[in-house]
This record gives structure tokens, C-alpha cells and sequence, in this order.
């Protein structure tokens, strides 16, 4: 493996040079946290697409992009006098030292994969208690939402507000949806009540996939893929068969749908 720390200190200058007042790149100079932030939302999302693609070229320029993002924030903060790079990486570097013990200093309570997390979760915890905040502090309002509803879900349940089993869920998940359902009736769509109504039944199947231990965002982002495969193969086979999309009847489509599904379960 190449040795990291040079690499680092030349784009570090890199990113000193592009944010020169005199010198540097009137995009990169106009930018500020708020600007930047959707970037870094985005190489984020970039670099778990990597992942899932298996390919280790991509990962690693899509790292890239994200380690820029990291450096980006980091010259923005130094211009304000607040912190540098470096004060970042000690950061982490101090923080992951002390939320894992069982490594660096105690002897270790636990060996398996789920009770270090256990473990990681405590440590979390009581730095959030130590610091007077709220269980629920600290869970970026920019998560995806599926994602966030499972984090405060988790975060409530550590301190005993949370349902005692899955199938407790399952039943708030029917209410909730008899409530949506209600609310389409009395009001119609797109009401300000039928949307709240939508938002707690997604919030409750975000808790209920929780219980049952499945990611909710892993578990949309297949099923999305799903829908896309299946969807390409009903185009190849309306094309192949001369039929045009847009002049489907209901029954054709289903139809075709209904072909593609069984091609592949």
C-alpha cells in the first residue's frame, strides 16, 4: 500500500490553491457550507453505489470525492479561524480510541459483533449524557428519512420508550394504516391530515422493519432495482412485439407486468 500522508498534504495545498483570493477558482471561492453541503450529501450516496457495484476502481474515486468533500469543509472552517484538517482527524482519531475500549484499554466485556455494538452504543450514550443532550440529539435532520425514523427509533428505545416486539408493531403498522385510510376517506387526497397520516404509517414501518432487524433503505433501494429489471424487461418485450407504452390498455400492461415478474420472482 502507497503511503498515505503525502498524497494528503498535496491535496490539502491543492484545495489551498483552488480557495486563493488572488489565485484560485472563482466556483471553489463562491462556495460555502451550505453550498457544499449537497455535494457532500451526494458523493455520500456515490460511494454506497460503489460499494454495491463491486467495482474497486469506482470505489475508489468515488472515496476520493468524498475525502475532498471532508477537506473542502475543513479549509472553510480554517479560513474562519474555527479548526483545520488536522484538528478533524485528531478528533476522530481521539473519539475512536475512546469508544472502543475493549481495544485500547479495558479489558474487552464482550467479543461478538453484538454486543461490541452494544458496547459502542453505551459509550455513545453516556458522552451524550455527560453533555446534558437529549437521547435523541444529534441525528442529522439530512439522513434520508427512512433512515432517521430507525436512529430516533433506536435512540428512544435505549432509554425504554419503544414497543416490546415486532408483532406490537405490526399492529400499530394496521392502525396506522386504517388511520391514512380515514383521512383519504373524510378528506380526499393530498390534505394536510392525509399527509400527516402517511408520514406515521411510514414512520411505523420504519420501526416495524427495525424490530424485524431489516435495513428499510437497504430493503427500498433493491426493491427499487427490482421494479427497474422488471420494468426493462417489459419494455424489451412491448418493443419485441411491436406494442407502443403510451398506448397500453390497463389489461396490457398488466399483463406484460405480470410476464416480467415471473421471469424473475
Amino acid at each position: 500500500m502507497s503511503e498515505p500522508l503525502r498524497p494528503l498534504a498535496e491535496l490539502l495545498e491543492v484545495m489551498a490553491r483552488l480557495r486563493d483570493p488572488e489565485r484560485g477558482c472563482p466556483w471553489d471561492l463562491a462556495q460555502t457550507f451550505a453550498t457544499i453541503a449537497p455535494y457532500t450529501l451526494e458523493e455520500a450516496y456515490e460511494v454506497a453505489d460503489a460499494i454495491e457495484s463491486g467495482q474497486p476502481a469506482r470505489l475508489k474515486d468515488e472515496l476520493g470525492d468524498l475525502l475532498f468533500q471532508v477537506v473542502f469543509h475543513a479549509r472553510l472552517a480554517e479560513e474562519r479561524g474555527w479548526f483545520d484538517f488536522a484538528e478533524v482527524a485528531r478528533a476522530i482519531g481521539e473519539k475512536l480510541v475512546r469508544r472502543h475500549p475493549h481495544v485500547f484499554a479495558e479489558p474487552p466485556r464482550a467479543t461478538d459483533e453484538a454486543g461490541l455494538a452494544r458496547q459502542w452504543e453505551e459509550h455513545k450514550a453516556r458522552e451524550r449524557a455527560e453533555s446534558g443532550l437529549s437521547p435523541l440529539a444529534g441525528v442529522a435532520l439530512a439522513l434520508p428519512a427512512l433512515t432517521r425514523a430507525v436512529k430516533l427509533g433506536k435512540r428512544a428505545g435505549r432509554v425504554g420508550f419503544d414497543w416490546t416486539s415486532a408483532s406490537s408493531v405490526r399492529e400499530k403498522v394496521s392502525e396506522e394504516l386504517a388511520e391514512l385510510d380515514e383521512a383519504v376517506r373524510e378528506r380526499g387526497p393530498k390534505h394536510a391530515r392525509v399527509v400527516e397520516e402517511l408520514g406515521d404509517l411510514l414512520c411505523a414501518l420504519a420501526n416495524w422493519a427495525r424490530h424485524l432487524e431489516v435495513d428499510p433503505e437497504a430493503a427500498l433501494r433493491a426493491a427499487n432495482a427490482k421494479f427497474e429489471r422488471r420494468f426493462a424487461r417489459l419494455e424489451r418485450t412491448a418493443r419485441e412485439r411491436g406494442l407502443a407504452l403510451e398506448r397500453l390498455s390497463p389489461a396490457q400492461w398488466d399483463g406484460l407486468w405480470r410476464e416480467s415478474k415471473r421471469v424473475e420472482p
